[in-house]
């Protein structure tokens, strides 16, 4: 019994040393990260919203700086070891535990390097941002050539936008080689493969697994995308006056076939053309009881010269303040943008704050993305719209087949992108010196089932901004499609009682205390599990999107 008792004690004496141990070294992080960490979150929108040479040398300085502190090779060492100690067995310290060392995991290579990485993404953050489309002589942004592909039947006029729009291709592609080829040295030095298996698993992904689901989507939509797509292609045959075998790719109303071509009757454009999207967001996320004032007041909303031509939402300090930009217009659209960017910010803005700094962020990448996914579909659903007073009853009703078969429509477009997007980043990081052209038009080819046109032998990879900016991430796009399908599943079976203003309240209060408040707190999919009652699963969606229980 004595020599039990002095085991218990011995054991119990050395996990309270470590979690000692693990609370100072804590203490330490957070008194050098977070000023670190708000200092790049700031100037990175600065540089973001003025797009000055100055802005972004500002930038790139404090991303290096917040960068460079996860290199420190002690401070690794010692989580190393609190980590194979395995005493470390508190829920809040081991959890932290793990994030933070995944973080230091990622510096542990030469400075320079990540150096290197920081002044290269700059670079091209600046091309991009300031590339204007050459379409017959005159300047376009995005948003211009967006209009001219979705609103155009002049085939001539579409290939001149479209074209226009590639040509920011030739100005980075080599630009990202050498980046793709400097991620991989980075992370074979921390002993994985390649960048895009490292970014995977430091994330807390299996990429065997992530593949896994990708496979099991492409069997699930491949017959149903192929029927809808020869829809796509009658539709755009008469739309154009051609034969379906001649559409190219500036046919289908966008640069990359990514958002479902308008085939049905729905014009959802015009029920937004005399509204304002941020005040229609902000009156709705108000009635569920998570008002976004704070957020919209300090935003960049609208389009100004130099400024990022996307939209994204950023948490500058983790304490409230929390902002999104975007380059508002009155459509369907940036209706679907400003309800998404608000909800990865209700998420960043209605966080526990009672939870330590490093666990105060979204239980992943794609869970954040789910929240907003849920969000922006809101924008073409008639039920929501009818709640909002932007159609009544009656035309609720009249709309609201084609709104479903439009939405439908969009997932499996989406879907089969969204394969392009992982498809292609998976083979460029394995192998960056092959045929990167040949390779995005053969995956496009396959996923998309449109056609590359003939002799084209351009780098339209390298003009998706994700793959240059924000590498192996878009597959968290489709894995929060499905979240937000199995979160929309829940609330419809155990929310919803009939009264409108409760169900709000209640799914409000849902998100709030089920989704945000756990932050890091809990693995991703335990998250999920608690959320929902069960870990992620396809069925959803694939019940509302295929049809498939």
């Amino acid at each position: 019994m004595t020599a039990l008792v002095t085991l218990l004690w011995s054991c119990t004496s050395k996990q309270e040393k470590m979690e000692n141990r693990m609370n100072d070294f804590i203490s330490s992080y957070e008194k050098t990260v977070i000023p670190l960490y708000k200092e790049s979150a700031l100037s990175s929108w600065d540089a973001n919203v003025t797009g000055t040479d100055e802005a972004w040398a500002r930038s790139e300085k404090a991303s290096l700086a917040y960068i460079s502190y996860f290199t420190d090779k002690e401070a690794f060492a010692e989580l190393k070891e609190l980590k194979e100690s395995g005493m470390v067995k508190d829920s809040v310290l081991a959890r932290q535990l793990d994030v933070i060392y995944n973080q230091f995991l990622a510096g542990q290579v030469d400075t320079s390097l990540l150096a290197g990485q920081v002044r290269m993404e700059t670079e091209i953050t600046k091309k991009f941002n300031s590339f204007r489309a050459d379409v017959n002589g005159k300047m376009l942004s995005d948003n211009e050539v967006e209009e001219i592909l979705r609103n155009s039947t002049n085939s001539v006029e579409l290939k001149a936008a479209w074209e226009g729009h590639k040509m920011i291709g030739p100005a980075v592609a080599d630009d990202i080689i050498r980046l793709v080829k400097h991620r991989n040295r980075i992370a074979q030095e921390l002993g994985f493969s390649n960048y895009h298996q490292m970014s995977l698993k430091l994330s807390g992904q299996d990429p065997e697994e992530v593949t896994g689901i990708f496979d099991e989507l492409d069997s699930l939509t491949r017959g149903s995308f192929a029927a809808l797509k020869g829809e796509i292609d009658n539709y755009h045959s008469k739309r154009y006056g051609i034969p379906a075998e001649s559409l190219m790719p500036w046919h289908y109303q966008n640069r990359y076939f990514q958002e479902a071509p308008e085939i049905y009757s729905v014009d959802f454009d015009s029920y937004y053309a005399d509204k304002d999207p941020v005040q229609l967001a902000s009156a709705y996320y108000a009635s569920i009881g998570l008002p976004v004032d704070s957020i919209l007041a300090s935003s960049d909303l609208y389009e100004k010269p130099g400024k990022n031509q996307h939209a994204f939402s950023t948490d500058i300090d983790r304490e409230g303040d929390v902002r999104t930009l975007d380059n508002i217009k009155p459509d369907s659209y940036w209706m679907n943008t400003i309800m998404h960017e608000l909800g990865h910010g209700v998420y960043s803005y209605y966080n526990d704050r009672s939870l330590p700094f490093a666990l105060r962020d979204a239980a992943h990448t794609f869970t954040t993305e789910a929240v907003a996914n849920f969000f922006g579909r809101y924008a073409t659903d008639p039920a929501w719209m009818q709640y909002m007073g932007i159609i009544d009853a009656d035309q609720a009703g009249k709309i609201a087949g084609d709104a479903f078969n439009a939405f439908r429509l969009q997932q499996l477009v989406f879907s089969r992108w969204a394969q392009v997007m992982y498809r292609f980043e998976k083979a460029m990081y394995e192998n960056p010196d092959q045929d990167l052209n040949q390779l995005w038009w053969d995956t496009v080819e396959k996923y998309q089932m449109m056609k590359k046109p003939e002799g084209r032998d351009m780098p339209d990879w390298a003009t998706k901004i994700h793959v240059a900016l924000y590498p192996c991430y878009y597959h968290n796009y489709l894995l929060g499609e499905l979240l937000a399908s199995q979160f929309a599943g829940y609330i419809s079976s155990n929310l919803v009682t009939g009264d409108t203003g409760a169900d709000m309240k209640a799914l409000g209060e849902f998100f709030r205390t089920k989704v945000f408040m756990p932050g890091m707190r809990y693995e991703w999919n335990d998250m999920i599990e608690r959320a929902t009652g069960e870990k992620l699963t396809a069925k959803y969606y694939a019940s509302q999107v295929v049809g498939e229980k």
